[in-house]
């Protein structure tokens, strides 16, 4: 067999191997994530706060500013900090110690300054709004499992569709490979598991349904901000830290979007102590 023949085989089976990779990695990473959101409390906050760490390291490699290691390092501690303030329900603390940490990322940064800023402000709503919707005792859980299962169902329903179906490119000067049949996917996948949750009596149909709507199509725009920052810096993927999905950046894009939604909507609605009310009690 010669090289071309051996090169072509490795493309032919390198989308099934992807998926497979995808699928192994969800199988992983989906339970740890559902068991940390409905022990809550410290354990889920810990979580998040890792993964904000993660999402500012990568995101500081993307924009080019990761060897300024007194902006990663500030950066990444100060994240921390305010995770040690959340988990025990120091939420105002929280939000002056990111609010500081936002200005000290600021003044270390040397080259892309405002990417940097952006890169901190990005990861540290997500933290924070991540935490938010699981605090509310009674409706906590529910409202995180629906923004999780939203986002992915959306990521599931696009990557089939997009590839079972093609068609028209959704959005091609930024991500090539998204159609528009993989976006109808996501937003049908979406309304089949918000449908699904509230059949096990998280909420009533028509609201979760419409509420599902709202964050299927949130969560696709953030994808294609995550999609638009990499194409700006000439990167395909933020990282190699998850097998079939690339990095945390490339995972986690429509769930920072949609969460941050989601809790400045249940914050609006609901109040501090009622984020998860707010969201799911129409």
């Amino acid at each position: 067999m010669s090289k071309t023949d051996i090169a072509s085989a490795a493309d032919a089976k390198g989308p099934q191997h992807n998926f497979l990779l995808r699928v192994a990695a969800a199988l992983v990473l989906a339970p740890l994530a559902l068991a940390a959101a409905y022990a809550g409390g410290v354990f889920w906050t810990v979580l998040v706060t890792v993964a904000a760490i993660g999402l500012y390291v990568e995101w500081l490699m993307v924009v080019g500013e990761v060897r300024a290691v007194s902006v990663t390092v500030t950066g990444a501690l100060l994240l921390a900090v305010a995770g040690v303030c959340l988990a025990f329900g120091l939420v105002d603390i929280a939000v002056i110690v990111l609010g500081l940490g936002l200005v000290v990322v600021v003044a270390l940064a040397a080259g892309h300054r405002s990417w940097a800023a952006a890169g901190f402000v990005y990861t540290a709503a997500a933290q924070l709004a991540s935490v938010l919707v699981r605090l509310d005792s009674e409706h906590g859980w529910f409202a995180l499992v629906l923004v999780l299962l939203v986002v992915w169902a959306s990521d599931i329903g696009g990557y089939v569709a997009g590839r079972g179906i093609g068609g028209p490119k959704l959005a091609p000067h930024i991500s090539p490979n998204k159609t528009w049949a993989g976006a109808i996917g996501g937003f049908v996948g979406s309304l089949l598991v918000a449908a699904g949750w509230s059949a096990f009596g998280a909420g009533r149909l028509v609201p979760f349904l419409a509420v599902a709507v709202v964050l299927s199509i949130v969560s696709q725009l953030g994808d294609l901000f995550e999609s638009a920052v990499k194409r700006r810096f000439g990167v395909k993927d933020s990282s190699h830290i998850i097998p079939g999905h690339g990095g945390l950046l490339d995972r986690l894009d429509g769930y920072v979007a949609a969460v941050v939604f989601a809790a400045v909507l249940g914050l609006v609605r609901g109040g501090l102590d009622g984020v998860g009310r707010g969201l799911l009690i129409w």
